[in-house]
């Protein structure tokens, strides 16, 4: 097939150092052009792929200090538009500005949702274009989304099982890995830190927008000799950082897509503790690869379970649901369905194997519309 991957423009695909949606974009591709695809990425300049690269830009936006990325999306997704005809498929990641640019031609797009759902400013757009065909990453996503929404599929994230291998240690510490914002709410890990007497090491990023809050909230909090700040990690960095912890805390307030980091932990086998929000009881579970809790109390409890838990068994369960492998085989699967769809619709409008069919000695298409 010839398919183009369409990615956002914050970041180089893959992401020097933060960056889940990136990151996924490059794993796909990659298997994809593995698998003997004609892939086409867009993408900012510096990124670094085995397919075709079509720069949207020099280099990703945010460490560009460029901080509206409308403009710049926007020349892209016109050049992806102007280029439509070379590939049989579009695949989106950028959740909205494409689909009034690409609605003629949606039969043969398809966009993955990478972000949260539920902020009514958006939902206008997704009501306008009912016909956008969509990919969530995990079921509790898709809940506040319109009925009429078309959705293609569920499509759980996926990592190459070589990215972070596994670590048989049984860890030093806890880890909290991620953006430190209200929504991840490190103030909950830290406590709990606090509460089992453990060390926490924090690898997270500080966006402009949220300075206020970690001056305020976060860095009070970090005058404490259990607690480590480290700030950002790239892919490198975390196989030693996920490796060597004994659990990966995942506190969140907010209805979280999916969380990529748990299934980073998965695969070295971290088991993870996280509260009951969004995805997580797609993710994790229970007694295998960490615990699901709802309180400071139930994880502070949690804490010597996961302790005791079998580190093969947490990287038996990453192995068994979250590979890269997993996740492409879903995707190739939902663009040779599209294909097929858009093949009968053709067929039903006149057309056999892309050719006019004939009625009378006339087009069948050109008669339908007389």
């Amino acid at each position: 097939m010839r398919i183009a991957q369409v990615a956002p423009l914050a970041e180089a695909v893959p992401p020097k150092l933060y960056g889940g949606t990136e990151r996924v974009v490059s794993w796909l591709t990659e298997e994809l052009v593995r698998q003997g695809h004609d892939v086409t990425l867009f993408a900012s300049g510096d990124s670094k792929t085995s397919a075709t690269l079509v720069p949207g830009c020099p280099k990703g936006l945010r460490l560009a200090g460029i901080n509206d990325h409308l403009a710049t999306m926007l020349v892209m997704l016109h050049d992806v538009r102007q280029r439509a005809q070379d590939f049989d498929i579009i695949h989106f990641h950028c959740d909205l500005l494409q689909q009034p640019l690409f609605d003629s031609i949606q039969q043969r797009t398809v966009t993955t949702m990478h972000g949260r759902l539920d902020l009514p400013d958006f939902m206008p757009i997704y009501e306008a274009f009912p016909g956008m065909p969509f990919v969530s990453i995990s079921d509790s996503q898709r809940t506040p989304m319109p009925a009429s929404t078309n959705w293609a599929a569920t499509i759980h994230h996926g990592l190459p099982p070589d990215l972070i291998p596994f670590n048989q240690n049984e860890g030093k510490y806890l880890a909290f890995l991620g953006r430190i914002c209200p929504d991840k709410r490190l103030d909950r890990a830290i406590d709990i830190a606090r509460r089992v007497g453990m060390p926490l090491k924090v690898a997270a990023k500080i966006d402009p927008f949220d300075s206020k809050y970690f001056n305020e909230v976060i860095k009070p909090l970090l005058d404490d000799p259990l607690i480590e700040f480290i700030g950002e990690v790239g892919d490198s960095g975390k196989p030693e950082f996920l490796g060597n912890a004994s659990a990966l805390l995942f506190p969140i307030d907010w209805p979280e897509p999916f969380g990529l980091v748990m299934i980073e932990a998965m695969s070295a086998g971290t088991p993870v503790i996280a509260w009951r929000n969004g995805s997580v009881p797609e993710v994790i579970t229970p007694g295998r690869s960490g615990f699901i809790v709802e309180s400071i109390e139930e994880a502070v409890a949690a804490v010597p379970q996961a302790l005791s838990l079998d580190r093969r068994s947490v990287r038996a369960e990453f192995e068994r649901r979250f590979t890269l492998q997993h996740m492409a085989a879903r995707y190739i699967s939902v663009y040779e369905e599209m294909l097929q769809q858009a093949t009968k619709s053709r067929s039903s409008a006149g057309y056999i194997n892309g050719r006019p069919r004939q009625v009378n000695g006339t087009p069948a298409a050109a008669a339908i519309r007389a």
